[in-house]
């Protein structure tokens, strides 16, 4: 696989970036679709919680994908999804594939991932360094 490791080798940086910057854009969604019932109604009664947890998914979701105040806004993130997962997935059964709670579980440790590695570049707080 000489090749492949020839077009990928070099490449860290850039792979970190898309992969902060894609996940903060998607996980913007799940609180568009919380606080704003956009790009589709949420199917359930918000609570105080699920409007706080819709809130950082929002703002936390824009500084992860921007890279402004990276750090603590994935490790925020992280927690929101840690206990996502136990709340609502893990309370009956604790393996994912049965409780739904994969796409939690993912979000938990790709933010904590970002949390400690910082922003990278093309992040807003690299700008400011």
């Amino acid at each position: 696989m000489k090749f492949l490791d020839n077009l990928l080798d070099g490449r860290e940086e850039q792979s970190y970036a898309l992969l902060r910057i894609v996940t903060g854009f998607l996980f913007i969604w799940h609180g568009t679709q919380k606080l704003m019932n956009f790009p589709v109604e949420f199917p359930y009664p918000l609570s105080p919680l699920m409007y706080s947890a819709g809130a950082i998914e929002l703002v936390g979701g824009v500084l992860v994908m921007i890279g402004l105040l990276t750090r603590p806004a994935a490790f925020i993130c992280s927690g929101t999804m840690a206990a996502a997962y136990w709340m609502a997935h893990g309370m009956n059964n604790v393996f994912p594939i049965l409780n739904k709670g994969e796409l939690a579980a993912l979000f938990c440790f790709v933010f904590l991932y970002i949390a400690v590695r910082g922003a990278g570049i093309w992040s807003l707080d690299k700008r400011q360094a």
